[in-house]
């Protein structure tokens, strides 16, 4: 087989000969700079993993994997809001929802409204921008918390293995930029989309606080659903998807994510110290409790972890909606719910910005829980 040309660029990000001395931060400096991203390394046929993706082995196999079908008592819960309008059904929709929220922080919904057209097209959108020419993505390629910014790991530079992934960060509300600002190549869909989610997202909202006992707009009023961030995931075909992962474990630090998955799979949540997947089905939206629903629900509800494997095959998207007022200067502060309080339930945590908790969030990388930052 003949030998591929590469430019100078994609050469600085071909792997090292494993004998050769590794200066990670010198590789990792090289990787940025060519902002071509994960996708960069497949255009130009990389082999070998290159060494800044090696993960430790204790990221990778820290707890054993159960997978398969019908494991009984291990499969994460599908919720059917077809009758939620419904006040005799509603009831048990909002039990199915307290019990996911407190025995699995994740659950997945059907019937949630948002056309099939329209959830295939957004993750088409995210699919498009990603597999442009680099020339194109590099004008979006930022390290700065950006309106609108394209990247490889938000903490590449601090991480002791890279995950292989490339994400498109759109900030969609509460204060939209003027619509050219989103690419082109997914700005209609993404725009069209974020009405969508926001509308599930009330449902979603009502029903939790319905579930925490509370009136139905309680989470809304309090600002829960004020804003929202699509990151915008692309999975590329892992060389070596052993010695990586597609996403390192974390929690979310948000108050809820919206997941559309497409239907390579890979994601698997932390549950009873063991892996259990979320394999796709076909139009459902994945829903996970975020860390600042559990701080304002005084550990009723559950933030847990979860990670995506890296996969030989794909490319694998993704489109998660964090709702949270991310980079809005805010003074609101947020606690345990007083209403929720009681002698016999103290508050376990102390009140905190969104701000001040995303700085905890950062400091520990999310490999390790944020919110042990802001207990009494």
């Amino acid at each position: 087989m003949a030998e591929m040309e590469i430019g100078n660029d994609e050469q600085k990000m071909l792997p090292k000969k494993e004998h050769e001395d590794y200066d990670r931060a010198k590789d990792v400096k090289a990787f940025d700079d060519t902002k071509a991203g994960v996708q960069g390394l497949v255009d130009v046929g990389v082999v070998k993993l290159p060494p800044i993706f090696h993960m430790p082995r204790e990221y990778i196999h820290d707890h054993p994997t159960l997978n398969g079908h019908n494991l009984h008592g291990f499969q994460v819960p599908i919720i059917d809001l077809k009758h939620v309008s419904d006040p005799c059904l509603r009831k048990e929709i909002v039990d199915k929802m307290r019990l996911a929220s407190e025995k699995w922080g994740f659950f997945q919904v059907i019937n949630h409204g948002i056309r099939q057209d329209v959830m295939k097209e957004v993750l088409e959108g995210v699919r498009r921008f990603h597999e442009q020419p680099k020339e194109v993505k590099m004008k979006y390629y930022s390290r700065e918390t950006e309106i609108v910014r394209y990247y490889t790991n938000y903490d590449l530079h601090q991480s002791k293995g890279a995950s292989w992934r490339d994400t498109l960060i759109c900030v969609m509300a509460p204060t939209p930029p003027p619509p050219k600002i989103y690419p082109s190549a997914c700005r209609e869909i993404l725009l069209e989309y974020s009405k969508h989610v926001q509308s599930i997202g009330e449902v979603i909202f009502e029903l939790l606080s319905e579930a925490l006992g509370l009136d139905p707009d309680h989470l809304k009023d309090i600002g829960c659903l004020e804003g929202h961030t699509f990151g915008c995931q692309y999975y590329p075909p892992c060389p070596e998807p052993e010695r990586t992962l597609g996403h390192v474990r974390h929690r979310d630090p948000d108050f809820l994510t919206i997941l559309l998955q497409d239907q390579i799979g890979g994601l698997q949540v932390l549950h009873q110290d063991h892996w259990i997947d979320v394999p796709p089905l076909e139009g459902a939206l994945i829903i996970n409790i975020g860390d600042l629903l559990q701080l304002i629900s005084n550990d009723k509800f559950r933030s847990v972890e979860h990670r995506v494997l890296a996969k030989s095959v794909g490319p694998r998207i993704s489109l998660a909606c964090l709702f949270s007022t991310h980079l809005e200067p805010s003074d609101r502060v947020y606690g345990p719910l007083k209403q929720l309080l009681s002698p016999q339930n103290p508050p376990l945590y102390q009140e905190t910005t969104i701000l001040n908790y995303l700085n905890s969030y950062k400091s520990v990388g999310g490999l390790e829980n944020a919110l042990s930052f802001h207990k009494l």
